[in-house]
């Protein structure tokens, strides 16, 4: 009803001024009867020039409808980034100030898509099975000022299952510029208390790079929950997200894979073909530089078999594949979206004179592929940190190069020793974070920022080693003084710092899935498989078993039952100790081995996972160590 008299408003306004429009005289009526008509001819024929008068003209402004989520409190902690995507932007999400309230602002920064989760299981309760629409503002801005359309999808993860539904959604017009974007919940597709159900904010289609605009970044406001009445579900903005399964928050897939530090990114890179052709670029110089011994070429990309390698189509030694299986196998992410090929493996076929590989740089796959970009820098291996102890009070943020922190407690001091390392959780406008140690007897130190070694940073967690601090700062820890501080090249942020023993994940290539191990259980119960001949003849020496998962502790490890040296635990630090990072987990052939014996026919075919907590396996696949 609210909406209908708006518009007769609306329309009874449009009537008037046109009126005035024909003859710059006011109106007193909206009826347009015979003597009004009569008049406003006159007035049309009427020759004698007349001062223009202009009158304020005060639209109707809308009450704005109250929401279940307005962001005036600045809080956003129930919000988080979905990365598992390979065109997944690593967006920045913040609190702003916009059109007279708060918004959420999602940056694109990466001039990829957004994916941004909202867990609507943690808001709302109990309350969630009953929500029957969703609704939200949307503003986009492009860096030119400029407009461009783009569209997208609400998704819902929804029910015991966390099955997808979808409702598109779109900023089509300018004057439409925000728009609202509702998603209705069929009732086939209603959500379920305690099922860690959320909805998540996509974009598919941006036109804004087309335009010459750049990549859409969105503000986003007013969420509202109805329910099968229209009535307003009230939501906890207090919350924290809580990850669903499946679901990881801290970055990119890493499994399998190494980091990729100083990068150089190929532009014009984002190219596509069917299965078995090829598409690539020149490589400019700066990238044939960033080609040495020790660096990898990072390829985000996404197939239907989840293969990919690269073509070598200038080599001297004649068109060559690398990584493709016969010459070399490409290292491939777990999700499938991500591969890295590293130099050595491109010299192995191409020759170790790299000046004679060609410039031309192409992708290839067997099955139809979409590369989304191409980085070369050189790689470091994916740190693990366990047995932490926290640096208490560790919450900072500072603007480029300044520093903050805290004096470490004698625990924490007692923590550094050789083999340790610093695991920072943080972000920061460039992404670079290091340490600085004021109080060193050796002098006020940097430790990681390039000049003084440098820390190892992704994911949104940044690393530096015992031996770095050492180097820098001497041998003796007793001379480095109780003070440790966080800086930055540009403004940072620091949630939390602990001390713990240092660990590596290994690259693996051509890792084969094992069939049917999505399991879960309780704290010290145990579940997985029993592997094939064929499963079982891949572990060799050099081998490596790769589980990825969630539990409570974050650890994991594995379990031989059927040995016959016993049954027998691997990698839970009483036999060795599992590589754990980022929901994934290592546990190598000689882990195995030490405690079940060389011969591998005597470990049995069972393998299972186990946890000290709650746990869920979500794949496991054995693989090559690099």
């Amino acid at each position: 009803m609210k909406g209908k008299k708006f518009l007769a408003t609306v329309l009874a306004g449009t009537m008037v001024l046109s009126l005035t429009a024909c003859g710059g005289s006011e109106q007193t009526s909206t009826t347009a009867d015979d003597s009004t008509v009569k008049e406003t001819v006159e007035q049309q024929v009427d020759t004698t020039p007349t001062p223009e008068v202009k009158e304020e003209v005060k639209e109707e402004v809308k009450e704005k409808e109250p929401a279940s989520i307005d962001f005036e409190d600045g809080n956003m902690g129930f919000v988080s980034l979905y990365t598992q995507p390979a065109n997944a932007d690593n967006s920045e999400l913040s609190i702003v100030d916009h059109n007279g309230s708060k918004a959420l602002y999602i940056k694109n920064i990466d001039a990829k898509t957004p994916y941004v989760a909202f867990d609507i299981s943690s808001m709302l309760g109990a309350k969630v099975a009953d929500v029957a629409k969703v609704e939200m503002t949307i503003t986009t801005e492009y860096p030119t000022g400029k407009f461009s359309s783009c569209s997208g999808n609400i998704v819902s993860w929804y029910g015991a299952d966390l099955t997808e539904a979808k409702d598109a959604w779109a900023v089509y017009m300018e004057k439409k510029n925000p728009n609202k974007a509702i998603a209705e919940i069929k009732d086939n597709e209603k959500f379920v208390a305690d099922a860690g159900n959320i909805i998540m904010l996509t974009i598919d289609t941006d036109n804004g790079v087309a335009d010459g605009n750049g990549n859409v970044s969105l503000y986003v406001d007013d969420i509202r929950f109805l329910d099968a009445n229209g009535n307003l579900i009230d939501a906890d903005s207090s919350v924290e997200f809580v990850a669903p399964a499946g679901f990881e928050s801290s970055g990119k897939d890493l499994s399998n894979l190494a980091v990729v530090t100083g990068g150089v990114k190929v532009e014009g890179f984002e190219v596509k073909a069917d299965a078995w052709a090829q598409a690539g670029v020149e490589m400019p110089q700066e990238v044939i530089d960033a080609l040495v011994p020790g660096s990898v070429i990072e390829i985000e990309y996404k197939s239907e078999t989840g293969n990919m390698w690269v073509v070598m189509p200038g080599a001297t030694v004649g068109w060559s594949r690398v990584g493709d299986g016969n010459n070399g196998k490409a290292y491939i992410n777990g999700s499938g979206n991500i591969a890295q090929i590293t130099y050595e493996q491109i010299a192995a076929i191409c020759g170790e004179d790299k000046s004679t590989w060609g410039t031309t740089l192409q992708c290839e796959s067997d099955s139809a592929w979409e590369v989304y970009s191409v980085t070369v820098g050189q790689k470091s291996p994916v740190i693990t940190c366990s047995n932490a102890v926290e640096v208490p009070d560790f919450a900072k943020k500072a603007d480029a190069w300044a520093q903050d922190g805290v004096e470490m407690p004698q625990e924490v001091i007692d923590a550094l020793v050789p083999g340790s390392v610093l695991e920072i959780d943080y972000t920061s406008e460039s992404g670079n974070l290091w340490i600085v140690m004021p109080w060193a007897t050796a002098g006020w130190m940097r430790v990681g920022d390039g000049n003084n070694g440098k820390s190892v940073c992704y994911n949104g967690k940044c690393y530096v080693t015992y031996e770095q601090i050492a180097e820098f700062c001497g041998e003796d820890k007793s001379t480095w003084g109780a003070m440790i501080q966080c800086e930055s090249d540009s403004a940072w942020e620091v949630y939390g710092v602990r001390v713990g023993t240092k660990g590596e994940m290994k690259m693996v290539s051509g890792a084969t899935n094992i069939d049917g191990f999505a399991k879960k259980a309780d704290a010290w119960a145990q579940d997985g498989v029993e592997l094939t001949p064929e499963q079982q003849a891949l572990l060799v020496p050099g081998s490596v078993i790769t589980v990825k998962y969630t539990s409570e502790t974050g650890n994991m490890w594995i379990v031989m039952p059927w040995a016959t040296a016993g049954w027998m635990r691997v990698g839970d630090g009483n036999n060795g100790k599992a590589a754990c990072s980022n929901g994934v987990c290592q546990v190598t052939y000689e882990q195995i081995a030490e405690f079940c014996g060389d011969d591998p026919s005597t470990w049995g075919a069972m393998i299972q996972c186990e946890s000290d907590s709650a746990w869920e396996v979500y794949s496991v696949s054995i693989g090559t160590a690099n």
